[in-house]
């Protein structure tokens, strides 16, 4: 029940911040952020399909394997992320990150309830319900407020360069548009900065969210394998 904590957190809490990601920072209507998310969604179907058919021919831990290393990679392809990045680029790394999920609930749930008990089944789903629940909410708290905590540091530190010993603010162009000592270039200048800030800390929020991924891989091995077909076959000869 343990192990679904860290990809409830890691898959639902990048779901909370691709949102106003892409509506803030690369302003997209909401309309256009909705299809270029959609095919994450696409991904964990598919993937959840293969993952449910691979399930008792190939080690359920493979697929746990594979889940988290496609998710860290995905995260990690997001912390490169510009203000240049295609749209292209975003579907594509959606799409890879939504069939993470697909590698991992699947065989989660297999492994969960075929070492346990019929008698504890029931007991073992509250639990299993709960232990996603509680870390999708933890994750997604964490990398909220760690996103606008980051906002602010990184505004203080920006800040900091904004001074008449700058030689950028010598340039014309810099003068015209956003001139400190000027309320409009002030109020432009503050709004470029606090967009640099948010970039930084969604990077950051990325990076935190990859390396999640990855230290969970090691309790992989913590897991025993079902034996899906030696229940089935018991099943079969009892009936």
């Amino acid at each position: 029940m343990l192990y679904s904590f860290s990809p409830s957190a890691s898959y639902l809490s990048s779901l909370a911040l691709m949102t106003p990601y892409l509506q803030k920072l690369m302003n997209y209507p909401v309309l256009t952020a909705g299809i270029v998310m959609g095919p994450r969604g696409l991904g964990t179907m598919l993937c959840m399909f293969l993952a449910g058919r691979s399930i008792g021919r190939v080690d359920t831990r493979w697929l746990l394997l594979m889940g988290l290393l496609l998710s860290a990679l995905s995260m990690e392809l997001m912390t490169g992320w510009t203000p240049d990045v295609s749209m292209k680029a975003i579907i594509y790394t959606g799409f890879m990150h939504g069939a993470s999920l697909g590698f991992l609930f699947e065989p989660l749930s297999a492994m969960a309830f075929t070492t346990l008990p019929a008698a504890l089944r029931g007991d073992g789903t509250g639990l299993y319900n709960l232990s996603r629940n509680i870390g999708s909410s933890v994750g997604i708290s964490i990398c909220t407020v760690l996103l606008a905590q980051n906002i602010q540091i990184n505004h203080a530190d920006i800040v900091g360069y904004v001074t008449i010993f700058n030689h950028a603010f010598r340039a014309v162009a810099v003068q015209s548009e956003l001139n400190p000592l000027m309320a409009g270039g002030r109020a432009a200048l503050d709004a470029l900065i606090i967009e640099q800030a948010s970039w930084i800390a969604y990077m950051n929020d990325f990076r935190l969210l990859m390396i999640l991924s990855l230290g969970a891989t090691p309790l992989i091995l913590l897991l025993r394998k079902p034996a899906i077909r030696t229940e089935t076959k018991v099943i079969s000869e009892k009936a």
